[in-house]
């Protein structure tokens, strides 16, 4: 669900190089995004030869000028209070306890993330996202656009500490261009599905792209209209 909000994050900025900051980034499955083969009904996207596979249902098609952009990822980092290292016999071994009995292709769309990550593992890095992130911000390069996104972690972080977050990103982007990527509640009272929403510095406010899934089983592409 991630792969159309960054070639649309592409498309308004015109950024050809991005870095990936991915806050809660767990064992680093999503800051591989790019490694992954994707089937949408306007064509697929991606290395041919990709160990993972994904596909979905599409309640609204991704526009195929999207699936058309090719953003190159220059870094990838990821902070996490406790990242898992699925290098490690332990860490993989971690991650494949959480899948239920009887749910082989999760399993197995698991094992080949597994090896992605192993065969290119991204920077994980151990902290306190709130603490640290206005100094990663502050060393970010100038020679791409940091995107900084997450998936979950929200919902583990403390009002002040969200906030504190939200502050970062808004001084960061005070000071230079800037991406921020995050799933929330498309509205107050929404709580069965994500809104998947964008804020671009410099930018006039945050832009609903999608409904999804909690999970990523379907999608339902909006575009990009300011809220």
């Amino acid at each position: 669900m991630l792969l159309p909000c960054f070639l649309e994050l592409a498309r308004l900025t015109g950024s050809e190089t991005i870095d990936l900051l991915e806050l809660g980034a767990s064992a680093g499955f999503n800051l591989l995004w790019d490694r992954y083969r994707y089937a949408y009904a306007a064509g697929g996207w991606g290395p041919v030869d990709a160990l993972l596979e994904v596909d979905g249902e599409e309640r609204t098609p991704v526009p195929d000028e999207l699936l058309a952009l090719t953003p190159r990822v220059r870094r990838r980092v990821g902070l996490d209070l406790d990242p898992v290292d699925v290098t490690t016999a332990e860490g993989a071994l971690r991650l494949r306890s959480f899948v239920w009995p009887g749910q082989a292709g999760r399993l197995e769309r698991l094992d080949r993330a597994i090896e992605a990550v192993r065969r290119e593992p991204p920077e994980l890095v151990r902290a306190d996202v709130a603490d640290v992130l206005p100094h990663v911000l502050a060393e970010r390069s100038a020679v791409a656009l940091t995107v900084v996104y997450q998936t979950a972690v929200l919902g583990y972080l403390s009002d002040d500490a969200w906030n504190r977050v939200r502050e970062a990103l808004a001084a960061a982007g005070s000071e230079g261009p800037l991406a921020f990527v995050w799933t929330d509640r498309p509205a107050e009272d929404v709580h069965d599905y994500w809104g998947l929403w964008l804020q671009l510095w410099p930018g006039e406010g945050p832009r609903l792209l999608a409904h999804a899934d909690f999970h990523g089983a379907w999608l339902e592409w909006l575009g990009s209209e300011w809220l």
